[in-house]
């Protein structure tokens, strides 16, 4: 794979190209971005695959919905559907996609929808419903709509300055779009990073003085939801049969190998669509488990897709946590409403 992605470095130049073309016409104006009346926050990366873009939106949720009418946009990706859709307890994972269906199933105080059309949905949204507030999902590239603020992921293990645009690498534009970020959080950190490597990775990601920098990990819940409610300290007495079907699964893995358990990992892609010959065959692994101490277990999004096709299906909820705690960053986030 990696000699063909070289191989593919003249096409990573026309990509950028085309990209950087298009970032210059918005810069100018030539390309409209829409303005609108309440906050818009947007939340998003340079770089495909799984940066911590749900955990970040829903540690935003919580932030918000008690002072503020909040609404959560996303494209709903990889569902059955297309235009406007303002979620509500009929839909599932195939007419919304998954991540926008746990945001509704989670948080009963905001309100949720998919649209394609950022600029389109917004503006539905504001018809429909009296809001303060739109948090954009995955959104980082979609400049069409202008937002107040600008929430820029990069992976601790994989910064964006150390890729290069697709298909060679993995980012989305060049990683002079990270200039637009008003905020830069590198997710999925060691707990407990030092000072020295907080201060060597600010000096890669050479953020403006207009811009903060901030550094997250992931936390887990102390039990697994869904059929089973064990303790996550107690999961070592049971074997488990992980099922994923996420960008990067290695934290939740790391996780459990930490915890001591016996884990066996069914691997899948990112937002996979799971066939009924695929569930038949996890199903039947999961019975020929001997031990009456077995969970078969997946993530959260992962739930939202297979809950109603595997019955003894459990899952263990993630959030986001900052290092130098969260004061700081809540600050940061209310100034942009001022």
């Amino acid at each position: 794979m990696g000699i063909l992605r070289f191989l593919l470095f003249p096409l990573s130049l026309l990509y950028n190209l085309v990209t950087h073309v298009r970032n210059y016409f918005y810069d100018l104006g030539f390309f409209k971005s829409v303005n609108f009346d309440i906050p818009i926050i947007a939340v998003g990366n340079l770089s495909v695959g799984g940066t911590g873009k749900t955990p970040q939106i829903e540690y935003l949720i919580r932030l918000l919905q008690n002072n503020y009418k909040t609404a959560v946009l996303s494209r709903g990706y990889k569902r059955n559907t297309k235009g406007f859709i303002l979620l509500n307890n009929t839909h599932t994972s195939d007419d919304v996609g998954d991540e926008p269906l746990q945001f509704f199933k989670k948080f009963p105080k905001i309100h949720v929808a998919v649209d394609e059309n950022r600029v389109n949905g917004i503006q539905e949204l504001k018809q429909k419903k009296s809001i303060d507030l739109v948090l954009l999902d995955d959104a980082f590239q979609h400049r069409k709509v202008k937002a107040d603020c600008y929430i820029l992921l990069t992976k601790y293990e994989d910064l964006y300055t150390d890729d290069f645009v697709l298909p060679t690498g993995n980012l989305r534009e060049n990683k002079k779009g990270a200039k637009r970020a008003h905020i830069i959080v590198v997710t999925k950190c060691p707990t407990n990073l030092s000072k020295e490597k907080k201060q060597e990775v600010k000096r890669k990601l050479n953020a403006s003085s207009e811009q903060y920098v901030f550094f997250s990990n992931i936390s887990y819940h102390k039990k697994t939801l869904g059929k089973l409610n064990i303790p996550t300290e107690a999961l070592s007495d049971y074997e488990i049969l992980l099922l994923t079907g996420i960008a990067n699964p290695t934290p939740l893995v790391s996780f459990l190998k930490e915890k001591g358990s016996k884990t066996h990992h069914l691997k899948y892609s990112d937002h996979h669509h799971f066939t009924k010959k695929e569930i038949d065959t996890i199903t039947a692994k999961y019975d020929s488990i001997s031990t009456e101490k077995k969970i078969l277990l997946t993530t959260e999004k992962d739930y939202m897709r297979l809950s109603a096709k595997i019955s003894p299906l459990s899952y263990l909820e993630m959030s986001t946590k900052f290092e130098d705690g969260d004061n700081q960053f809540n600050t940061v986030v209310k100034s942009f409403f001022k």
